[in-house]
């Protein structure tokens, strides 16, 4: 019999790199998120297939059951990456592989691999619940990573999300301010490296102690900004902290100097999406410098 499994794709409006170090981070589950399907079979071998948002098969690979051996593959590098994690949920769990002679898995995107939504949390979160372990630990043990994104795909509303004593600690919050209508995500037309990103942040020498409290103070405020201007002052602040401890110029100065509202880097500095303010003009600028992909935060919000 089929199984299957969904996971909601992330983006953290507040936190990013300090989350890694127990900052309080603001994050959204978004309405694009990614199922795993698993049927049995009796072939001995794990025989995997991925799908893209417009059914276009993106990656293939066959594993042999007995020793995780890698039959055949469209990418090596992915194909190493999915053994890390079946391994350490085998690990886990060690009767998840017993339970059949073979399996197929499919895992079906609704957002494009660019998009930095979450493709691997969303696969793993999916494999934590098909193999019924920890997608925490599952995440922790194969990758690292502060968590916040495995929280998305479990949960259905905004959530806070901080690690505290090795642990993490998430919270439902609610988010309707009445300026809504007027935030945007604006794809970069890049995808960001998550792993090189926290790589490089983890050796910066650094007062995280005073980082953590400064963002999780930015943290809260945003979430209880009633004013537009106010939240637009939040965002700025929160890029200028992390401008200087990183060494980046912020995004807004960099690549929108001319735009009249605010602009925040989203997740990894340099890629992906970022958090824009604005109206119904904003659209209109944002195609004109050549990024097509803008969309209303009421349509990213699960």
């Amino acid at each position: 019999m089929q199984k299957e499994f969904y996971s909601n794709g992330k983006l953290l409006l507040s936190g990013e790199y300090a989350i890694l170090d127990g900052a309080l981070g603001f994050a959204i589950p978004t309405s694009y998120g990614q199922s795993l399907h698993v049927t049995p079979t009796n072939t001995g071998f794990l025989e995997w297939t991925s799908f893209d948002e417009e059914k276009k098969q993106w990656f293939s690979a066959s594993f042999n059951l007995d020793n995780f051996e890698i039959k055949s593959t469209t990418d090596q590098s992915i194909a190493q990456s999915l053994i890390t994690i079946l391994l350490e949920a085998n690990a886990q769990n060690p009767f998840l592989l017993t339970e059949s002679r073979g399996f197929k898995v499919e895992t079906h995107l609704d957002f494009p691999r660019s998009w930095g939504l979450g493709t691997s949390s969303t696969l793993i979160n999916n494999l934590a619940q098909w193999a019924r372990v920890d997608a925490y630990e599952l995440l922790w043990n194969a990758f690292g990573g502060s968590g916040y994104d495995i929280a998305c795909a479990q949960h259905n509303i905004p959530i806070t999300y901080q690690l505290k004593n090795g642990r993490a600690k998430v919270e439902e919050i609610q988010f309707n301010p009445i300026f809504k209508d007027s935030l945007f995500f604006v794809h970069l037309n890049q995808k960001q490296s998550s792993k090189e990103a926290i790589e490089a942040y983890h050796n910066l020498s650094i007062d995280k102690e005073k980082l953590i409290k400064d963002i999780s103070a930015i943290t809260q405020k945003m979430i209880l900004a009633d004013t537009l201007a106010g939240f637009e002052r939040l965002m700025e602040e929160h890029e200028a902290l992390l401008s200087e401890i990183l060494q980046i110029a912020p995004i807004k100065q960099r690549l929108f100097p001319d735009y009249f509202g605010a602009v925040k880097s989203l997740g990894a500095w340099g890629g992906d999406f970022v958090l824009a303010t604005g109206d119904f003009k904003s659209l209109d600028y944002f195609k004109d410098k050549g990024y097509h992909t803008a969309i209303p935060y009421a349509k990213m919000e699960l």
